[in-house]
């Protein structure tokens, strides 16, 4: 089998696997939508408030909300990623085996999680967004390019996430337990990604921090360009930057784990 179709096959695999969590994926649905509601309504009366606030309109904070419930599992902002298992393995020790597979590491992971961000995109993130988009005055653009730009940004978004959860997991190698970086990384996620408010309302300097970072190309690039406030673009060019480098430093720090591994006689 050659390595493309190697690591197609292990998307496939990630995605049947999470497939096959109906009830699960039934109560994310359910869980995403009745928080979504809560966030609607709590926008919805910020916005009345401070009209445009941010540079959106109403229906565009509408749309914003309910973006980030189909996004926060399809991205694993909040944790459910990948990470937890391989974090697992290598706690136990069971990621030699990984290490002994003719296959990279990182590909293998990565293949594994965009099959899970597929499945969860679709599966749990689909519903509440169109529940929102049909149920409250929404922002949907009407031209083909915006939404074909819009797909590539929400690619490029889980290459990034993925790059910032592998680094996460391969802390684990030092700290054997890597539970705490992690409670760390889904923090930072939740505020610097946008899921509790766009980054476009962050005054001054904090917003200029926060819109750097790579959380930023989770939720807010791809909302900027469905909202028209981005050009697409620079959105990808900022999206494949982040993703080049988080890969790259999970590449070294990847080298690294492998000659420890080696050291201690794993």
């Amino acid at each position: 089998m050659g390595a493309g179709r190697l690591y197609a096959a292990v998307a496939a695999g990630g995605f049947r696997r999470y497939a096959t969590y109906r009830a699960a994926t039934a109560a994310g649905v359910f869980t995403n939508t009745a928080f979504g509601l809560i966030f609607v309504y709590s926008y919805r009366a910020l916005w009345e408030q401070k009209p445009h606030l941010g540079g959106y309109d109403q229906a565009q904070a509408v749309t914003y909300v309910w973006l980030g419930q189909a996004f926060l599992s399809t991205l694993a902002i909040g944790g459910g990623g990948v990470e937890n298992e391989l974090i697992e393995r290598i706690r136990t020790g069971d990621v030699v085996i990984d290490l002994y597979r003719p296959a990279d590491l990182q590909l293998w992971w990565l293949a594994a999680d965009l099959g899970r961000a597929c499945f969860q995109l679709l599966g749990r993130g689909l519903f509440p967004f169109l529940f929102g988009a049909l149920c409250f005055p929404a922002y949907l653009p009407s031209d083909a390019g915006t939404w074909a730009a819009f797909g590539v940004a929400v690619l490029l978004a889980m290459l990034v996430g993925f790059g910032i959860r592998y680094l996460v997991a391969l802390s684990a190698f030092w700290l054997l337990d890597g539970t705490g970086v992690m409670q760390m990384a889904w923090l930072l996620g939740y505020f610097c990604s946008g899921m509790l408010l766009p980054l476009n309302v962050f005054p001054g300097t904090l917003g200029e921090v926060v819109r750097a970072l790579p959380w930023s190309s989770l939720l807010q690039a791809p909302a900027d360009i469905l909202l028209g406030h981005g050009d697409p673009a620079s959105v990808h060019l900022f999206q494949a930057a982040w993703a080049a480098a988080l890969l790259g430093a999970g590449r070294l720090v990847q080298s690294a784990a492998a000659r420890r591994v080696v050291v201690q006689g794993g």
